[in-house]
């Protein structure tokens, strides 16, 4: 799936060829070049920089300085690339692009974890994720220190409220899924999100799920809850959760604690690809 994410990102930028590097810069040019960081965070994405220059030209030699989950400031060279010039130029903004927004994730990621640090909650990450690239930003997010909840609809049956509804009620919809489950021979888990304390004990009355989620639950309400849950039902809080009030959810004794914002509201880490010459 990452080669062909690459593959198309290559195909999207590059089109019929860069005409501005095949017109200004002869062919047979070498040059090196180094990821230089101009801000702070966690970086991210140098194991795929890595892919995606030896995608376009195997001849380019990648030196890595910085290993991705490391911390990173203002300053610091990451790696340095050497090879055809021309192949230099036609992966940097790709490179740029992909590496800014992963290493935006896992910094998120790090501040997150770093606030639930000691707690026994679990970072999960959600499917709110920018299409096409999600195996990228999952993998930032692992960087980051958090863990991947599942990587679409197909690796986990996850009963919503718009599920529960279209099925008719809780009930009938754990109970067609476990049906699904058998008749199609599946090793999948099934999650069943609930809304409030009454949906929760029809749940509790059927059980057959692997895990709750606790839906816009408050800490408080949870803490109320999680007794009545039987220790093999593994939990999750989603739904309202900020850096400012995850410590006090983490401290519920939860399982995980599902956020979309690691993927969908972060803002780009400060990065550039500069050419290097040698005196």
């Amino acid at each position: 799936m990452i080669d062909s994410i690459i593959e198309l990102a290559l195909k999207e930028d590059i089109g019929e060829g860069d005409h501005t590097s095949l017109s200004c810069v002869p062919e047979e040019a070498k040059g090196e070049a180094q990821l230089l960081v101009k801000d702070t965070g966690i970086i991210a994405g140098v194991e795929l920089a890595k892919r995606v220059f030896n995608h376009y030209d195997d001849q380019l030699k990648v030196e890595v300085l910085i290993h991705d989950g490391s911390s990173v400031s203002p300053g610091d060279i990451v790696f340095r690339v050497e090879g055809s010039s021309r192949s230099i130029l036609a992966t940097e903004r790709l490179v740029l692009n992909f590496m800014q927004r992963m290493s935006a994730i896992a910094s998120e990621t790090k501040k997150v974890t770093d606030i639930i640090a000691g707690t026994e909650a679990s970072l999960l990450d959600t499917r709110k994720t920018t299409p096409g690239i999600r195996a990228l930003e999952k993998w930032a997010v692992t960087i980051g220190g958090g863990h991947n909840h599942r990587y679409g609809l197909y690796d986990m049956i996850m009963i919503k409220d718009n599920h529960i509804d279209y099925a008719g009620g809780i009930t009938k919809a754990i109970e067609r899924a476990n049906a699904y489950i058998d008749k199609k021979k599946l090793k999948i888990n099934i999650e069943i999100e609930v809304r409030n304390e009454q949906e929760l004990d029809e749940v509790l009355s059927i059980q057959k799920i692997d895990r709750i989620m606790l839906d816009n639950f408050s800490p408080q309400q949870i803490k109320d809850v999680l007794p009545k849950i039987p220790a093999h039902i593994e939990t999750e809080a989603s739904g309202g959760i900020t850096k400012e009030n995850i410590r006090a959810y983490a401290e519920t004794g939860v399982n995980f604690i599902s956020s979309g914002a690691l993927t969908h509201s972060v803002t780009s880490l400060d990065l550039s690809l500069k050419a290097v010459f040698h005196s």
